[in-house]
């Protein structure tokens, strides 16, 4: 059973003490490939070092987390635009807009997720897209942008199945189901009793979102089993129809 993680920070520092091991623990899992989503300048050295120590497993995007994104941000948009014509990276992303945190840069991130979505129709890659508390205001972008080129996922997907069918309808986009639908009260378990795996890609968004029964604690790419069962359940198929479905949407989805 082959399982793609589409989402982990595995560069992250809470991995130095034993990454090795944790990608091993991932492929002992049947986690095949692992998609490696850029935050901000600081994370870019770590994360294309794990690319190129395992290039066939890991590969690294470019983008700017709306997060890092704040009043100027002219030189770290130059950076992304000129290493995404590298050629070097499989994904625009993680690029988006966040409310969760703060409100006050929204034009700002408006303005840097739709040039990112420009550049990444312009290099015909895939967009993997942050929508924390922001759903209406990505979509709206991604639906004005959207044309047979543009591609993607909406990472960490929690929304309604009214949402749901919004981002299908978009084309060749995909629902990132990660740890949440294994929360007994995230709803998103709900959702997917009617949306189904069709649509999805797998994700851990690790280390962060845990699922159950690993809730609080440190994520890993290994633990996608939990995840792909949940789904299974929530769709009414088998663990390994959901691995099958998922591994081939993620494969159109980032070409590797």
């Amino acid at each position: 059973m082959e399982l793609i993680d589409t989402h982990a920070h595995l560069y992250h520092k809470q991995f130095d003490a034993d990454r090795e091991e944790m990608l091993r623990r991932a492929l002992d899992a049947g986690v095949t490939k692992l998609f490696l989503p850029n935050v901000d300048h600081e994370s870019i050295a770590a994360m294309d070092a794990l690319a190129a120590e395992h290039p066939d497993r890991c590969f690294a995007m470019m983008g700017l987390h709306p997060c890092s994104v704040g009043e100027d941000n002219a030189l770290a948009m130059e950076e992304v635009g000129r290493l995404l014509r590298t050629g070097n990276y499989c994904a625009v992303g993680e690029i988006g807009i966040d409310l969760y945190w703060d409100k006050t840069w929204l034009a700002q991130q408006q303005e840097a997720f739709r040039q990112q979505v420009r550049w990444a129709k312009e290099l015909r890659l895939p967009i993997v897209i942050h929508c924390r508390e922001s759903f209406e205001e990505v979509i709206a972008i991604v639906e004005e942008e959207n044309d047979e080129v543009l591609r993607g996922v909406f990472h960490c997907f929690t929304g309604t199945p009214e949402q749901a069918q919004r981002v299908i309808a978009l084309g060749d986009f995909y629902l990132g189901i990660g740890g949440v639908i294994t929360y007994p009260k995230g709803g998103l378990f709900e959702t997917m009793q009617h949306v189904g795996a069709a649509h999805c890609v797998l994700e851990t968004d690790a280390p962060y979102l845990a699922p159950v029964p690993f809730r609080g604690k440190r994520n890993e790419s290994a633990y996608i089993q939990h995840i792909a069962r949940r789904l299974a359940e929530a769709s009414g198929i088998t663990i390994e129809e959901v691995a099958r479905i998922t591994t081939a949407n993620a494969e159109q989805l980032f070409k590797r």
